[in-house]
């Protein structure tokens, strides 16, 4: 009897027609059976938002008439995506979600604003084993070539020996010039942040408006960390899970008067 090759379901948070969603498809291909659920937009930065008082819709696509697999485009999130294609879409349960390639970095503090890591971190929830992929390189024509073969092996190692209840990964990749990856690195998230700021301006109409920026600050100085790990050319692995108690403060709250 054949076995069944596994099911990944792929997403992202630059929308279906981005560089790194086609270059991850391409990646996968060789490991399993591919189904795309992907915003029909750029998401990026949504973090785990879902789609309550609009409508959503999710229609059959092709974007690349040579591949022979299932694209859906949707109108929402990426954590829409992936709730809407496992409840909707797909036939069978997905033995894998894998999202990305990410254009830009979600290490460190990123992962909590970044709708691929949400997208994984709403596979997680539902127990189905998950990856977020990010190569740190904002490019529309950011290089990927040197990402695919850690890509796969990953992916293959995550299907065969399972993650952890509740923990999905978020694996970033540092932009390479000419020096090669110096190998993959299992980093917990570096306690770093942004110092924002709202550069303000006035509309014709005499109406404010503000656009975000920042600047990233590290003062992390482990070199156990996923920054650390990135600043000198590896790849980083950081265990995510979507349980946010401070298991640690239990007991002092405890103490408290109430």
């Amino acid at each position: 009897m054949a076995t069944k090759r596994p099911l990944i379901l792929i997403t992202n948070d630059d929308g279906i027609t981005a560089p790194g969603i086609r270059a991850l498809i391409n990646a996968m291909l060789p490991i399993g059976e591919v189904v795309v659920v992907a915003p029909d937009a750029p998401q990026s930065g949504m973090g785990h938002a879902i789609t309550v008082n609009d409508t959503l819709y999710c229609d059959q696509i092709t974007v690349d008439a040579d591949l022979t697999i299932q694209e859906f485009s949707c109108s929402g999130t990426p954590a829409d995506c992936i709730k809407i294609a496992v409840n909707e879409v797909l036939d069978r349960r997905p033995d894998l979600v894998v999202s990305g390639i990410n254009h830009g970095s979600n290490a460190s503090i990123n992962v909590i604003y970044s709708g691929t890591m949400s997208a994984a971190v709403e596979a997680g929830t539902m127990g189905i084993p998950a990856i977020g992929f990010s190569l740190l390189d904002f490019g529309y024509n950011a290089d990927f070539s040197h990402v695919i073969e850690p890509i796969q092996k990953l992916t293959r190692q995550c299907l065969e020996q399972g993650l952890p209840k509740g923990v999905v990964l978020n694996v970033n990749f540092p932009k390479i010039d000419k020096t090669p990856l110096k190998g993959i690195k299992v980093c917990r998230q570096a306690n770093a942040h942004w110092v924002e700021k709202f550069d303000k301006r006035t509309s014709p109409m005499g109406r404010s408006y503000y656009w975000l920026s920042g600047e990233f600050v590290n003062l992390d100085k482990g070199e156990d960390t996923d920054q650390w790990a990135l600043d000198h050319g590896y790849i980083s692995v950081v265990p995510v899970q979507y349980d946010l108690t401070a298991h640690h403060a239990i007991s002092l709250i405890n103490q408290w008067p109430l």
